[in-house]
């Protein structure tokens, strides 16, 4: 892996996504995030080749590209690994990670992700505000919306590490991006403005100054809300959850072969649908005992 230094002692190891770390000196590190399984080889050879050795591991939120590896270093060094109580009790089992893939059976889930599943050792509290771990101090802002405990970390540095609340200017052409709650993501964002810092920390390769972070955030909502749009767009009538996904895939020319790559489109056409049920621009009916979306309004979806 590649590596980046944003400010001071803060550094990225630029794999697949970006993993920031803090380094406490010459010797030991805080890994803010873990990565994918596939990575551990890359990402533990690199920190050799660096002289650094994890002191602990202060973790995003548990996805599968964001806490991976979690319990292979933390089982290997003998490290704390902190996440929210929310995070935390996802990675209890299989089935509490069911809750977080929602869509694959559990087999699946296990075949996929069993890596995920360990205990973290510290419980990062739920507010925001200063938390002491591993001999350094960070700052917390709690950012729910692309998962349930999701947290933004400010480093010493004073440089933010924001995960997945927010898209990097790479990310800007996702075609159907992933929030648990886009109400709730929509919301951390704008939270995002009030952060005093020097740099921004995006976990899916990007990294924005003080002065450039209002219009990415901007971008970004108008991101959620130009998607939002165009899923309602497509709801002619009444519809199933299938049929809705069938016309999105084709919308945006989303064909896989995969089953369990189709079963995750499905999952993040669903978020949207339910954000615009949420706001009102869509009524859940039943037809022959079968959930059906049409649009609130009698006249069809706006025009984009």
């Amino acid at each position: 892996m590649k590596i980046r230094q944003i400010q001071g002692n803060t550094w990225v190891l630029e794999g697949i996504e970006w993993i920031p770390f803090y380094k406490l000196d010459d010797r030991r590190c805080i890994l803010l995030d873990t990565g994918l399984g596939q990575e551990r080889e890359d990402l533990e050879r690199t920190l050799q080749a660096l002289g650094l050795t994890p002191a602990g591991i202060l973790c995003s939120h548990a996805h599968v590209d964001h806490g991976g590896n979690n319990r292979y270093f933390q089982e290997k060094y003998h490290i704390p690994v902190a996440l929210t109580a929310r995070e935390a009790g996802m990675c209890a089992s299989i089935l509490n990670l069911k809750c977080y893939f929602l869509m694959l059976s559990p087999d699946t889930v296990s075949r996929e992700a069993s890596n995920l599943v360990h205990t973290p050792d510290v419980t990062v509290p739920d507010g925001d505000g200063p938390f002491s771990f591993a001999g350094a101090e960070f700052q917390i802002l709690q950012t729910p919306g692309h998962s349930a405990g999701h947290i933004a970390i400010k480093t010493p540095d004073n440089v933010c590490y924001v995960g997945d609340a927010l898209l990097s200017r790479e990310q800007l052409g996702a075609k159907l991006p992933y929030c648990l709650s886009h109400q709730a993501g929509i919301e951390s964002r704008e939270k995002l403005r009030g952060v005093d810092a020097d740099f921004f920390l995006m976990a899916h390769r990007g990294v924005c100054s003080r002065g450039e972070l209002s219009q990415l955030i901007d971008d970004n909502q108008a991101l959620a809300q130009k998607r939002a749009g165009e899923v309602l767009s497509l709801i002619t009538g009444p519809m199933t959850i299938s049929e809705i996904t069938r016309a999105v895939c084709g919308y945006f020319k989303l064909f896989p072969h995969k089953p369990s790559r189709a079963l995750r489109f499905e999952r993040n056409i669903r978020f949207f649908v339910e954000y615009l049920l949420d706001r009102g621009d869509l009524i859940l009916e039943t037809d022959r005992g079968v959930a059906v979306y049409r649009p609130a309004d009698p006249q069809g979806a706006p025009v984009l």
